[in-house]
């Protein structure tokens, strides 16, 4: 049984609770949370205990955690409990600052425990099998990959001033996806984004509404829409055009019925949010980190896989700000040194 101490107890904090809940490999035993009161009622709810970050990472009984804090927490969180010794699942992305990150990895990478990344998207059992098609050579080689990710709706713009910016907080799941599928980062990136939603979210300096065009060194193609507004619910698709055929995952509908009338043909809306949407996702991530934990194999999605999305997040950025392609080894390099 992995004993389990999760640190955050938000919205993300009760999703990864039930993962680890519903697990019959783990157990979570504690929960800590800026809100005394909030990690109170999470620890209530799954018989754990409430106690501080900093107990938890002290436990020798514990041998995970997994870190639900705010982003600008998650670099010295990791450090700090990979220095405790203990495997560790983190909730994307690794930081807000690239070079903190990649200082985060190297600095980790010398203790050789599991640091695993909530890239959730990649478990999610329709991109997985869309990802199994293409490794097994049914449409041949991948040539242009279109990600689509809109939101329902726009966060507070409270939160859209803490969250680093649309490329880093909603687009660095669509840069892992691309990574996973076209196995590795792309040579350039293009990003063009507006405020067409909120205007206060313009205002805040953050857009909502973007795109980014990314080219591979072998002249492979990948594009990637978001949104943080689409009425009709959330839409989450993945297409993988290759050399002999075409790959789709499509939406997850609230149910299955269509209506066909003289008035025409009706179906169901997409889920409405992540929650919904990708809540299996969760379960096989956590499934897969327990894994790895105890076979001692390496974690899936690994730090440096969150270091490398993190970076592509920051080349769009900057493409987006100066409106120009930026190549990624302007990126990687300083950061490498």
């Amino acid at each position: 049984m992995l004993n389990v101490g999760l640190l955050g107890a938000g919205r993300i904090g009760r999703v990864h609770a039930q993962a680890i809940a519903s697990h019959p490999g783990s157990k979570l035993i504690a929960v800590s949370d800026a809100l005394p009161e909030a990690a109170a009622s999470l620890a209530s709810d799954h018989a754990a205990e409430a106690r501080s970050s900093e107990e938890i990472i002290a436990d020798p009984e514990i041998g995970a955690v997994l870190i639900a804090t705010p982003t600008d927490t998650h670099s010295d969180l990791i450090e700090a409990t990979t220095g405790a010794g203990k495997a560790v699942l983190c909730e994307k992305p690794v930081d807000l600052d690239l070079k903190r990150a990649t200082e985060c990895l190297n600095s980790v990478s010398e203790r050789g425990k599991p640091v695993m990344i909530g890239f959730n998207r990649r478990f999610d059992p329709n991109f997985a099998t869309l990802k199994a098609g293409l490794d097994a050579g049914e449409i041949g080689k991948a040539e242009l990959l279109s990600i689509t990710s809109f939101d329902p709706a726009p966060p507070p713009v409270s939160y859209v001033k803490v969250s680093g910016g649309l490329f880093r907080d909603m687009m660095i799941h669509d840069f892992d996806m691309a990574n996973f599928l076209m196995g590795g980062v792309p040579e350039t990136i293009s990003a063009v984004g507006s405020s067409l939603v909120d205007a206060e979210i313009g205002a805040a300096g953050d857009v909502d509404t973007a795109a980014v065009t990314m080219t591979y060194a072998d002249g492979r193609i990948a594009v990637i829409k978001n949104s943080r507004r689409a009425a009709y619910g959330y839409d989450q698709r993945v297409e993988l055009l290759g050399s002999e055929g075409l790959l789709q995952a499509q939406n997850m509908l609230e149910n299955t019925v269509i209506k066909s009338t003289a008035d025409g043909v009706v179906g169901a809306k997409p889920t409405y949010f992540f929650l919904e949407r990708y809540m299996p996702a969760y379960r096989v991530e956590w499934a897969a980190f327990v894994d790895a934990v105890e076979s001692g194999s390496e974690v899936p999605v690994t730090l440096k896989d969150g270091v490398a999305a993190l970076a592509m997040a920051e080349a769009a950025t900057l493409s987006a700000r100066a409106g120009k392609p930026v190549r990624m080894e302007e990126i990687l390099k300083p950061v490498a040194k």
